[in-house]
């Protein structure tokens, strides 16, 4: 039987039959068929003061084994990853260990990647701190270092009173001080705090906050974010590898994904079968990036992140404690998860 292709079928799962015109006009089985009336022609997208769209690694920070951050190893994993097709990099996040660098490593390790990055690469550096004034403060000190954007993730120490209203102060404030576009970071798997709705649409409509990363992989959240602020110019950026198709289908911008560190290539692919509409394609190649990317992720965090970048040819150092090493038998089924899907 021949395959229908991936975007028909879905839409013919998703949209009874009979009821109405499917939304794009396609039928079951990729028929077109017509609309009773013709839809208001769409507004013009808004433009955009900096375009997000693409693959970025969460860059990690290697240590050597008396805990220094070790500058040449990261350099050299610069000059490596200057031959995958990324849209820039992200420096200070978490798979970069940021909470546990000073505020100097954190500035030198700015100014590191930003001189050894060409300027067409997009720089994002997390400036977030737990008070509104500290993370103006950095955010101010990373521009100078030359970061092209601020990802600012929510304050989350003082949880319980982190209310939309309070989110949105912090943010508005930090962006009405800052000399750099700011993205939103919501990563609830780190904070135990998820970036209200209501608060991420109030935010989108400030001139100075261009987008927001989301790793909580809630799909229709996601889709929501891309649609409520289709007017402004704000982007929706993937917080993960393991549902990257699955945003781009609902029209995220591009993804900050901890397993472009190990696996650039086939992930940078993955989002051009989808810019490509290869759906079949992207299904695939998605499907053996999952295990992987939990791997590295939730399952084994920054240790296994680290593991896997020395098998592929990086170099990802030691861990800064309290973080330790993965166990002899935690490598050994880290192994397997890419082995598993054809990497090793």
């Amino acid at each position: 039987m021949a395959r229908v292709p991936l975007a028909p079928r879905l839409l013919s799962l998703l949209w009874p039959r009979g009821a109405c015109p499917h939304p794009t006009g396609i039928g079951v089985g990729g028929a077109r068929r017509g609309f009773a009336a013709a839809s208001p022609p769409a507004a013009a997208p808004p433009s955009r003061r900096l375009d997000l769209r693409g693959i970025y690694p969460p860059l990690a920070t290697p240590f050597t084994a008396q805990g220094k951050v070790d500058y040449a190893r990261l350099e050299e994993n610069l000059r490596l990853y200057a031959e995958i097709p990324f849209r820039g990099l992200v420096v200070q996040g978490s798979n970069g260990e940021a909470p546990y660098l000073t505020q100097q490593e954190r500035l030198e390790v700015v100014r590191r990647v930003r001189q050894a990055v060409p300027k067409e690469k997009l720089l994002l550096a997390g400036t977030g701190c737990e008070s509104t004034q500290g993370t103006i403060e950095l955010t101010a000190q990373i521009a100078d270092k030359g970061a092209d954007a601020a990802l600012v993730v929510t304050p989350c120490y003082f949880r319980g009173s982190m209310t939309s209203a309070a989110l949105i102060h912090h943010y508005t404030q930090v962006a009405d001080a800052s000399p750099i576009p700011v993205i939103l970071y919501s990563v609830p798997a780190n904070t135990n705090l998820e970036l209200p709705n209501d608060a991420v649409f109030r935010l989108a409509q400030h001139p100075n906050i261009v987008g927001i990363k989301d790793s909580g992989g809630n799909i229709t959240r996601l889709g929501l974010f891309v649609y409520k602020t289709q007017h402004e110019d704000f982007q929706v950026l993937a917080g993960s590898a393991s549902f990257l198709l699955a945003s781009y289908i609902v029209g995220a911008s591009g993804g900050v994904c901890a397993l472009a560190n190990v696996l650039g290539m086939p992930v940078c692919q993955l989002e051009q079968l989808c810019q490509a509409g290869h759906w079949d394609e992207a299904r695939e190649l998605q499907h053996r990036l999952i295990e992987p990317n939990i791997a590295v992720t939730s399952k084994f965090g920054v240790p296994g992140l680290k593991q896997a970048m020395e098998w592929f040819g990086f170099k990802g150092g030691f861990c800064r404690a309290p973080l330790l090493p993965l166990s002899e038998s935690q490598v050994m089924e880290l192994h397997q998860d890419f082995s598993s899907n054809g990497w090793l």
